[in-house]
């Protein structure tokens, strides 16, 4: 019985379940569709990643052997569903539907309706890529009052063997983050980090996107990202050699003009199937036990891998599809004009933005402590938040872009992610960058007409929030410093916050 094998577009690994089925007679289908190119409106650095992925990924399994059905974005179709059910029209041999579990919910639902849809059978296997099945991780988190992320970790240590000796960490300390926390020198010589010539297949998917898709951010000119396993293998072996010494203690720190630093940008390639978790975890173990990196870079690194990107897709499953839903402080302020166009006065959020226009790319910092938290700080909706970053960076997708943006950096579930929101004043961007020395605003001023909107908005924040924050254990020193101020400072602050949530357009 001949089998039609749909191939997402972020699932574009050679060992992906859906292709271990494959034999002769078979038929491997990757569609462009519509509906996937605009659910939101992707950086166009996004749309040509997956678009020219997809074609080179196509073209390798034809060479292979594999036959393969190729859907371009100007053959018109609509969804997934069109596409398949046109395939099937055209090959009525084909008796199954074969597809490895989609990574977002809503793909999920539309995947299970299908079988009643195209009255053929479909098969959905699981998506094995990731080291923590979602049985794996409900029963870590099965009689759990909270899911905190260092305890799952700790298990994926152990469960893979990683950085451990015997049944002990590696050096004695699950964690090494307390020094990973060190800013940037402005005269530390950053190496660039790897990029890849488009060839044909990608030129011609950068007109396309270009033409398409005129009015979503970025430019597709500009494009640069490796769009194939093998170049994206080299690109994270570039890094291991060249900017993971040297990510650990810097992998906090912002500095003008360098959007890079010492991150590996390899989130994007990860995310789209280009590279494999396992594979990245070995290199740093190797690089670490070759005596190439220190310890507390490949462990800040291969937390982030089995840490956190296991545990936030994890939590997605768990908990949707009422978590996309949750609002916990009532947040519903517009998203600033400057999310979109980047030109605002505040240096830090100009940065931010800007990269990400540029590159479709900002490391983990801007988007918690400086986006993410301006985006908490003024109240602003979750929706037009959580959509933003969905659609700004190449690496977002909903699995692991919802948990990062409602829960860690807006805390809109209330604390099931993070113990306690992500709220910070101008003094961690200064500590943390060197931003604020060529800033409209003073980061020293908080009531001032050119006070940093951080340092207002920070104490606001923690005021009208008081009923649901106050009891929270780690707000407790700042919750008796604004207790502590002077009654007519108290008023000066609240009254700078209010003016420049009015005038938010503006700043």
């Amino acid at each position: 019985m001949s089998k039609l094998i749909l191939i997402l577009g972020d699932q574009l690994s050679p060992a992906i379940a859906s292709l271990r089925q494959w034999q002769p007679g078979d038929i491997v289908l990757l569609a462009e569709v519509q509906a996937e190119a605009s659910y939101v409106g992707h950086h166009q650095h996004k749309i040509v990643l997956i678009f020219s992925a997809m074609r080179h990924f196509a073209a390798t399994l034809q060479q292979q052997g594999t036959s393969v059905e190729y859907i371009d974005y100007q053959m018109r179709i609509a969804s997934l569903y069109e596409a398949v059910a046109s395939t099937l029209q055209r090959n009525p041999q084909l008796q199954t539907v074969v597809v490895t579990a989609p990574g977002e919910y809503r793909l999920s639902q539309e995947v299970a309706s299908w079988q009643e849809r195209l009255t053929k059978q479909v098969e959905v296997l699981p998506d094995d890529r990731f080291i923590a099945s979602t049985e794996l991780f409900n029963r870590w988190a099965q009689g759990r009052n909270q899911y905190r992320m260092e305890y799952f970790y700790r298990e994926m240590r152990r469960y893979t063997g990683l950085l451990m000796n015997g049944d002990e960490p590696e050096g004695g300390k699950w964690n090494y983050d307390l020094e990973n926390r060190k800013p940037c020198p402005d005269d530390l010589l950053v190496p660039a980090p790897a990029a890849v010539t488009p060839d044909d297949i990608t030129r011609t998917v950068m007109a396309l996107v270009a033409d398409e898709f005129p009015k979503n951010m970025g430019n597709a000119a500009h494009f640069t990202f490796a769009v194939t396993g093998r170049d994206a293998r080299a690109a994270f072996s570039d890094f291991v050699e060249h900017q993971l010494p040297l990510f650990g203690q810097y992998q906090d720190a912002m500095v003008l003009d360098q959007p890079f630093l010492f991150h590996s940008i390899s989130s994007m390639y990860l995310n789209i199937g280009l590279l494999d978790v396992r594979w990245m975890c070995q290199k740093v173990e190797q690089a670490y036990r070759a005596g190439k990196v220190p310890l507390n870079a490949a462990e800040g690194y291969i937390r982030q891998l089995i840490g956190w990107r296991e545990y936030v897709r994890g939590l997605y499953w768990l908990l949707m599809p009422d978590y996309k839903n949750r609002n916990f402080l009532q947040a519903e302020t517009s998203l600033p004009g400057y999310y979109w166009h980047g030109n605002t006065k505040m240096r830090c959020m100009q940065q931010a933005i800007s990269q990400t226009i540029k590159y479709a790319y900002s490391h983990h910092i801007h988007r918690l402590m400086i986006t993410g938290n301006f985006a908490l700080l003024a109240g602003l909706s979750i929706k037009e938040v959580t959509d933003w970053y969905l659609a700004v960076y190449a690496d977002a997708f909903e699995w692991v872009e919802l948990p990062n943006t409602l829960g860690m950096a807006l805390f809109a579930d209330g604390g099931v992610l993070a113990s306690k929101p992500y709220a910070a004043s101008g003094n961690y961007i200064q500590r943390m960058s060197n931003y604020c020395g060529s800033c409209y605003y003073q980061v020293k001023e908080t009531v001032g007409e050119q006070a940093c909107p951080f340092n207002a908005l920070y104490w606001d924040f923690l005021v009208r929030n008081e009923e649901k924050l106050s009891s929270n254990a780690r707000l407790q020193l700042a919750y008796r410093q604004w207790r502590r101020k002077d009654e007519t400072l108290q008023q000066a602050i609240r009254f700078k916050a209010a003016e420049l949530l009015i005038h938010l357009e503006q700043l």
